[in-house]
């Protein structure tokens, strides 16, 4: 029975350490782009949920420290004539953006997503008037095609990422902030 050279022995763990190195390389481009694709979705589903949040209260809910203002807190309070009062922000990963007055109503959004990486600091942010939205996440490959260096001019914190892909809500701009996009367009008429 014949074994290896130390000249061939060598030659053999070269080539598998070099195999082995191209495969993590591959693997954690793999789990960056699914990280992306989490981002993208998760954008998708929250919009969804606010267009139809919208289409029942006539409006989108306002944002406060690009956070969504349409959760209940200890100070919620519901008059006789409908008026609303003391609303907190949700928070990403732990609320649901439900119908208030009714909490049986099904959840527009059964829990808000939060980002795959938010325990680094990672976070969606969310801008509202009440009439529109855009909201915003940090992609880490700057080659998905979703990527919009727009928005990165912007310098438009999401967490501790740089905001560079967004969805808003009809023909709203993400390169602009939704008072600029008001003012221009008050401007046109």
């Amino acid at each position: 029975m014949k074994f290896f050279t130390k000249k061939e022995l060598l030659s053999v763990l070269l080539i598998f350490s070099g195999i082995i190195l191209i495969s993590l390389n591959n693997f954690r481009i793999s789990l960056r782009r699914a990280r992306d694709v989490q981002r993208k979705n998760d954008l998708r589903i929250v919009a969804d949920g606010l267009v139809k949040y919208a289409s029942d209260f006539a409006s989108f809910p306002v944002s406060q420290e690009g956070k969504i203002v349409a959760c209940r807190g200890p100070e919620t309070k519901i008059d006789k004539k409908g008026n609303i009062s003391g609303l907190v922000f949700c928070e990403w990963g732990k609320d649901s953006l439900r119908d208030i007055f009714d909490p049986d109503y099904p959840a527009y959004i059964e829990v808000l997503p939060k980002d795959p990486l938010s325990e680094k600091g990672y976070q969606y942010l969310y801008f509202s008037d009440g009439e529109r939205f855009q909201i915003y996440a940090s992609l880490e490959g700057t080659d998905e095609a979703e990527y919009d260096s727009k928005i990165v001019a912007r310098n438009l914190k999401c967490g501790v990422g740089i905001c560079n892909f967004g969805l808003s809500y009809g023909s709203v701009p993400l390169d602009k902030s939704l008072e600029e996009y008001k003012n221009e367009l008050m401007d046109r008429n």
